[in-house]
């Protein structure tokens, strides 16, 4: 009885004890989750269990209901506010009021000799942050810009490696002073380009686009500024070390199609069949279609005949491309305390091309110290060294074998090369020219470019600081052929160099000035600078090197010598600049900028210019007629006007040069010096007004967030080559004449699409870009120049060419004949119908500037895992395909690229008959015009972040593993119709030696310590 009661007992604490557990595990809350602005329910807020994957969202009016223990801790979030935590215990009902982030509105930009908060900010400035930077494999800064930048147009011709993309912000002002921007990297102006920078060195970009963002830089700013901020130390008291690497595969993305050695027979029949003279043994023209015995005897040599009998078809691509290598590895250690910060890189990037001798590789080291020495003064410096090592930057062997025989044989039966595969002088053996040693182009640049500082408080407020950056470069270029490569064809090796030192420093006085008045801020910059470069150049070339193993180390031992230069060229430019940042409770904003700038490129009488600049700010959602407006965020309107000058003239062009003459002095051959060119005195900079109307606005909580921008630029008196009468003895001097207009909209938008509670995130930004370039006046006014190519409301690179308009048909024959053309020929229009074809009847027919750009990004993680991809088009550009030009003979004599050609048998082929007697066809020009419209995924990344407790184990604070792949395709009616390749083009021309468009697929790592 007992035992039974016991059993009872124990068994009800046992139930009892699971109920409760139960009980525990299964508790239902409920509640609501408002915003602390007005109260209104959130809807879509996360309410996730902290430690777990378990979570739910709240609905359209903010209500929740989730069950959970009593041990539980919610996680109360949204977009655009701060998250909460809140222990359940025994609450059955949790209301939370989540308050708005405002650390978006908080955030500081670099805005050129100081900071301003995104919040102040009255100019048109775009950043890119270190995330986009590294988020994809890139060599140079300037593709991290490529479609995430609304109003800046990248392009790159090629995928040769060391490649540097052209780089225009809001489009083209100039002819002659150039377009480049100016890129600031820690405060100080490069001197050179961009390219040498480590982007894993860079912790973000800053672009200034509108002219009152620029006029702070002058000159130097006429094209807009890229200011590059690079890593340094921290605070915290911690030392972290970060390990990011990087190795891939680079493949061919396009295969050039050519005849293959079938189709080149038939096309080599053809072009004799065109003009008559493949005839059978009887004396007949074998009519198309038909093949003759006879005829190909005495048309095909020796070699040709025995590649058609076997079918041979040498395909060189296959033989000449291989798969590439890219590979990059980054070591850095920062850290530092309240009094000293403390930055070190190094890293080392490799990019072997598909090519053999085409590659590219960079060693980089940046050292950077900062220190507070007392609280008025504090120091600081930051040192870049760069070893770059670049080969065939001036050479590419892949455009030569499009030309090369099919049916010649590449090798013979012992399995060497071939130099002369056929009889034909012009052709040799391409595979020559990637022999090790056979074709040398090797480029070795040395740089270290350095910032330093010293900034001391001189009262509250105010505070002095002085810039001082030096910037060294060293370069050689040696180039080496070889007496078994094309260019020589079996005669005296030939050897280059070139020789180029420069040394450019920079020297800068800030003085700056802060201070609040009750509700009025004022911020007061005052700049002195002087920017001075030194350039020395020196060459040498040679003929018969004696030994081929010497290439180019020892020309005094070369047989003769073909020419010495050398050259030196030196600049300075001295600047003030004063701004002055106003807000008044931080509602209305005022931006007042002017600067002086000096410029020793410039005549006597005009070495000064004056550049001011205006911007005004309303940050709308501040006022109190906007605070019913709960789902906005920010609204913020500016407009601004500004002038800046552009000193892109060559120094020396303003005074007159002579140049070296020679002529008889007693039947003795002598030199003398004449008059080269004239001077002008009072050249002046180029001018380039602008307006800009922008807005910055944030919408539901920062679900949607962007900005849209107008504007117009017009840039005067621009630095082009007046014509004179020759009998002046000159043909031009360069003057200020002439005017351009850039006008155009961007938008930028970023939009948080999904935050779920279980952690699921999926965030785009989403850029467009429209701009119209047109051509005002030039020297003669408003009169076209037809001579340059330059029309009055037209870009500056306008295409003026006979349109294309099929080809002449046999029942056309007689119209053909009556116009001076042959059936077969290409047609081009007639466009003022006068029954003939000559220069009048060209046509304006396009241009390389798009009708718009984009670009879309689109990130999604989920616990742990991340997945993103970008896309970047152009649209609307007209391109110039020299592939279709120079590899397009249909003569006969050379192998091409794969056309439908026109026969009696295929009357409706877009290109011409093959016609032995012509090395082009005539107008090919006509056929080299195409829509170079395309659409680009630029890069597909997939990465996976260990837990932290995971990496913890492995003795790390953080782990990714991650995988991508660069350009896996391209969307192009020129490629997949028309049997082109990568239309991405940076001058509009598709050069038919450019080197095919690559794909790469990596995987890399990031660990910190």
């Amino acid at each position: 009885m007992r035992k039974k009661l016991l059993s009872k007992v124990l068994l009800s604490g046992i139930m009892l004890l699971l109920s409760i557990q139960i009980f525990a595990q299964d508790r239902t809350v409920s509640g609501k989750v408002t915003s602390s602005d007005d109260g209104s329910g959130i809807p879509g807020a996360s309410v996730a269990v902290k430690g777990t994957s378990k979570g739910t969202s709240t609905d359209m009016d903010g209500n929740y209901k989730i069950t959970v223990g009593n041990s539980a801790v919610l996680v109360f979030s949204a977009v655009g506010t701060n998250s909460q935590e809140v222990s359940v215990g025994s609450k059955t009902q949790i209301n939370v009021s989540l308050s708005a982030d405002t650390k978006s509105l908080q955030e500081v930009v670099v805005v050129g000799y100081g900071t301003q908060k995104k919040s102040q900010l009255t100019g048109a400035i775009s950043s890119v942050t270190a995330k986009q930077i590294t988020e994809m494999p890139i060599t140079n800064l300037g593709q991290a810009m490529q479609g995430r930048v609304a109003g800046v147009d990248v392009a790159q011709s090629g995928s040769k490696p060391g490649t540097v993309p052209r780089v225009l912000i809001r489009g083209r002002r100039s002819f002659n002073a150039g377009n480049d921007p100016l890129y600031v990297v820690d405060g100080i102006p490069l001197s050179g380009g961009y390219e040498d920078m480590n982007p894993n060195d860079v912790a973000s970009m800053e672009i200034l686009k509108d002219a009152t963002a620029t006029a702070i830089y002058g000159a130097r700013g006429a094209n807009g500024v890229v200011l590059i901020t690079t890593k340094r130390g921290s605070k915290d008291g911690k030392t972290v070390i970060s390990y990011d690497s990087y190795v891939g595969v680079t493949q061919s993305l396009d295969k050039i199609k050519l005849f293959t050695g079938a189709e080149y027979a038939e096309m080599k029949r053809e072009s004799r069949r065109t003009i008559g003279t493949y005839k059978d043994a009887n004396g007949n023209l074998v009519p198309t279609g038909v093949v003759d015995a006879f005829a190909d005897s005495k048309l095909f040599t020796a070699v040709e005949l025995d590649g058609i009998a076997k079918g041979r078809s040498l395909d060189y691509q296959d033989m000449m491309v291989r798969k590439g290598v890219q590979q990059n590895h980054a070591i850095g250690v920062q850290g530092g305390n309240d009094k000293t910060q403390f930055s070190i890189n190094a890293g080392y990037f490799q990019d072997k091309g598909i090519i053999q001798g085409l590659d590219f590789t960079r060693y980089s080291f940046r050292a950077s110290v900062d220190h507070q020495v007392n609280k008025r003064l504090k120091v600081g410096a930051s040192s870049y060294l760069m070893y770059a090592e670049t080969n065939g930057a001036n050479i590419n062997p892949y455009g030569f074998l499009m030309s090369q025989n099919p049916l010649a044989k590449a090798y013979d039966d012992s399995g060497n090369l071939i130099f002369q595969q056929t009889d034909d002088a012009l052709l040799t053996n391409p595979l020559n020219e990637i022999v090790p040693g056979a074709v040398v182009d090797e480029t070795k640049k040395y740089r270290m470019f350095n910032s330093i500082y010293a900034e001391l408080e001189l009262a509250k407020g105010l505070k002095y600081r002085v810039n001082f950056g030096p910037d060294f470069t060293i370069s050689r270029n040696g180039r080496f052929y070889g007496a078994l490569t094309n260019n020589i064809k079996g005669g005296n090796p030939t050897a280059t160099t070139d020789n180029r030192f420069g040394f450019n420093y920079t020297i800068e006085n800030i003085l700056t000035y802060n201070k609040q008045f009750k509700d009025h801020n004022l911020g007061v910059t005052l700049l002195q600078s002087m920017q001075r470069d030194n350039f020395e150049q020196y060459t040498q070339s040679v003929l018969g090197v004696p030994v081929e193993t010497q290439q180019f180390y020892n020309v005094g031992n070369a047989s003769s010598i073909q020419g010495v230069g050398s050259n030196l060229i030196q600049w300075t430019i001295a600047s003030y600049m004063a701004r002055i940042n106003y807000d008044y409770k931080g509602k209305y904003l005022l931006t007042v900028t002017a600067r002086r700038d000096g410029s020793s490129r410039f005549g006597e009488n005009s070495k000064w210019g004056n550049f001011p600049g205006v911007a005004l700010g309303w940050n709308v959602h501040q006022e109190n007629f906007m605070k019913d407006l709960t789902w906005l965020d920010e609204l913020k309107v500016r407009a601004s006007y500004a002038q800046v000058g552009n000193q892109g003239l060559s120094p020396y062009q303003t005074v007159g040069l002579e140049g070296r003459t020679s002529y008889a002095w007693n039947n003795t051959a002598a030199y003398g010096y004449r008059p080269n060119t004239i001077g002008n005195a009072d050249l002046k900079w180029e001018t380039s007004t602008s307006q800009n109307i922008g807005v910055d606005f944030s919408v539901w909580r920062g679900r949607v967030s962007g900005s849209a921008e107008y504007y117009q630029t017009n840039t005067t008196d621009l630095l082009l080559s007046d014509q004179l009468p020759t009998s002046t003895g000159f043909a031009a001097v360069t003057r200020n004449v002439g005017e351009t207009m850039n006008r155009g909209i961007e938008l930028s938008l970023t939009t948080n699409n999904i935050d779920a509670a279980n952690g699921f995130k999926w965030s785009t930004d989403f850029v467009f870009y429209k701009n119209t370039e047109e051509i005002v006046s030039l020297y003669n006014g408003a009169k076209d120049d037809v001579g340059n190519r330059w029309f009055i409301g037209k870009p500056l690179n306008s295409y003026f060419d006979y349109e294309y308009a099929g080809i002449w048909q046999t029942a056309e024959a007689d119209k053909a004949k009556a116009m001076g053309f042959t059936v077969g020929q290409i047609k081009v229009k007639d466009t003022n119908n006068d029954g003939k074809i000559a220069a009048d009847d060209r046509v304006l027919l396009g241009s390389d500037v798009p009708n718009w750009t984009g670009g879309i990004t689109n990130r999604f993680s989920y616990k742990g895992f991340d997945l993103s991809f970008f896309i970047f088009t152009r649209q609307g550009q007209m391109i110039v395909s020299r592939f279709h030009q120079n590899s397009n003979y249909l003569q006969g004599r050379y192998n091409q690229i794969k056309v439908d050609y026109w026969t009696p048998n295929n009357p409706g082929a877009r290109y011409p008959r093959p016609n032995f007697n012509q090395e082009f066809p005539a107008y090919n020009t006509a056929i080299m015009y195409y829509d170079g419209s395309f659409i680009k995924v630029r890069n597909i990344n997939v990465g996976y972040s260990f837990p932290a407790k995971t990496a913890q184990k492995l003795g790390l604070s953080s782990l990714r593993l991650f995988a991508s792949i660069q350009q896996p395709f391209i969307f192009s009616n020129y490629r997949s119709k028309e049997n082109g390749v990568d239309p991405e083009t940076s001058n509009g021309n598709v050069d038919n030696n450019v080197t095919p468009a690559t794909s790469v697929s990596t995987f890399g790592l990031n660990i910190k310590f």
